[in-house]
């Protein structure tokens, strides 16, 4: 038996040729892959720092109105013991030197309570609205939580219960 070498040569000239085409379409794929690839790593790890903010906005909102259950009527409704405006931050127990993280600049309003349809212990309660606003990557965000107290509350059990 005898190999022709010129056939071999122009069998493996024709092989070169598709591989080279075979080689750029896997390229171009592997390509798409990397990019799709990191591009939803990213997309996960901005939406993951993103709920992480989000949860830190609702953890200020319920300390707040949590907080609510210490005061007493008239401390509520009389006086300026609720501040108006209050800061919060990411990261609240950081030493000194390091950073605190992202403010939450935060607003508590106290008003009447307007029920639809009126009644008649409207006067005896009050609405009482937490707002955080904080920015994340550029982006203004807010979370809001409205609650209501009433002057026969939870509190006068607790202080009544006290000097027992």
């Amino acid at each position: 038996m005898r190999i022709n070498l010129a056939e071999i040569k122009n069998h493996l000239r024709r092989q070169a040729a598709q591989s080279l085409a075979e080689v750029m379409v896997g390229v171009s794929i592997m390509g798409i892959m990397f990019v799709t690839l990191y591009g939803g790593m990213s997309s996960g790890f901005a939406v993951t720092q993103v709920t992480r903010e989000n949860l830190r906005a609702t953890q200020i909102l319920l300390e707040r109105v949590e907080g609510l259950r210490l005061y007493n009527w008239n401390q509520l409704v009389y006086s300026n013991w609720i501040p108006s405006t209050f800061t919060s931050y990411y990261y609240p127990m950081t030493a000194s030197n390091e950073s605190p993280g992202i403010a939450y600049n935060g607003t508590m309003a106290v008003r009447s309570a307007v029920l639809s349809p009126p009644s008649s212990y409207s006067d005896n309660m009050r609405e009482v609205t937490v707002t955080v606003n904080w920015s994340s990557a550029g982006v203004p965000r807010s979370r809001t939580v409205t609650t209501y107290v009433s002057r026969n509350g939870v509190q006068n059990y607790i202080y009544s219960s006290i000097g027992r």
